[in-house]
């Protein structure tokens, strides 16, 4: 049972199995389009659960990389040999390569990794409104957005986390295969940075999702807080902001981030606040949680874009006005027409009498 070659499946079984379903591999999952989704993420959580058992009953004799130990929890138990020289000269599918903790291969956090996949997907299903039309996506980096979004959603664009602001050729081709496969939401194929949206129009997005992108922005040089500021602005008002982030990244804590940020003008930015003064946040919450069962920690949450967001207080103010207004005339009108129900209905008492008589 700890052969080299049966170690050598194992790790490679481990490193890859989160990628069944993803668009990474050519197996199509199901036949019904409208499960698909569902059956991708039970082929990866049994071909994970597989591997685990696999990869630990084979790291027992093999080194361990002291990250991979440093990471797993208490009592987990789990120590896949991805440094053994044995294992790398065994079989095709092991190779030596430097991963980073990003990656959606996830070969040092794979709990983490299938965990937040799942609430992703959740998330997305239950949460994208079905009179939305169109979603983008922050750090587009495969093609799982296509089956995590509904059906209803007609047009999904893309943005890149890399530094160069381009779309990798990996993603395009998992985002046309899940595309082709779905056929559902058209993708717009669109090489703009996350944090710099410069070929999306103001308020013409109904949702943006960002999964796990931030702290891949950061790595790559990019500036996750101007991409949330981004999504602010191509949002319309009452449009949905969508995430799956890591905690805190680079200090930052990405919760307080987005659910304080006054304005998606970079000029506005460093502003102070005067004593007094009325605050207004882009975003309203409608909830949020903490990812368990994970290693790395991860928040999920949805945020409203406020129907006032980007208003000069000149423009609440008349708002406001305006809306006192219509109520004053709409108390007007149901008092008018209670008073008429209440003349017709004396008219036809009345009349009612006089025949008696």
């Amino acid at each position: 049972p700890h052969s080299p070659p049966a170690t050598a499946n194992a790790l490679w079984l481990y490193q890859w199995a989160p990628l069944i379903g993803n668009g990474e591999t050519d197996v199509l999952l199901s036949e019904d389009e409208d499960v698909s989704n569902m059956v991708s993420f039970s082929t990866a959580a049994v071909c994970g659960a597989i591997a685990v058992v696999t990869a630990t009953q084979c790291a027992a004799f093999h080194s361990v990389s002291p990250i991979l130990e440093s990471q797993s929890p208490p009592g987990f138990g789990i120590k896949p040999a991805f440094t053994s020289s044995l294992c790398r000269s065994q079989g095709p599918f092991v190779t030596e390569r430097e991963t980073s903790r990003t990656e959606l291969r996830m070969g040092l956090d794979l709990v983490t990794y299938l965990r937040t996949e799942y609430i992703s997907a959740a998330l997305c299903t239950n949460q994208i409104s079905r009179d939305a039309d169109t979603c983008l996506q922050l750090g587009t980096d495969d093609g799982r957005a296509v089956t995590f979004v509904p059906k209803t959603i007609r047009e999904l664009i893309t943005s890149s986390a890399e530094s160069d602001g381009k779309l990798s050729l990996s993603a395009r081709r998992q985002l046309k295969q899940q595309a082709d496969r779905r056929k559902a939401a058209i993708v717009q194929y669109i090489d703009q940075p996350s944090d710099n949206l410069s070929e999306t129009a103001d308020e013409s997005v109904d949702v943006v999702i960002s999964l796990q992108a931030a702290e891949k922005m950061r790595e790559n040089g990019l500036d996750w807080k101007r991409s949330v500021r981004e999504a602010a602005r191509v949002l319309r008002p009452g449009g949905r902001l969508l995430f799956v982030e890591q905690t805190t990244i680079d200090g930052d804590e990405y919760l307080e981030f987005a659910g304080n940020l006054l304005s998606w003008k970079d000029e506005d930015q460093g502003k102070e606040i005067s004593e007094g003064e009325e605050l207004y946040p882009v975003f309203e919450c409608v909830g949020f949680d903490d990812v368990d069962l994970v290693i790395t920690p991860h928040v999920a949450g949805v945020f409203i874009k406020s129907e006032e967001a980007g208003m000069t207080p000149e423009e609440r103010k008349a708002k406001e006005a305006a809306e006192a207004k219509a109520k004053e005339a709409e108390r007007s009108i149901n008092a008018f027409e209670r008073g008429l129900k209440k003349r017709k209905k004396k008219k036809k008492a009345k009349k009612g009498m006089a025949e008696e008589a």
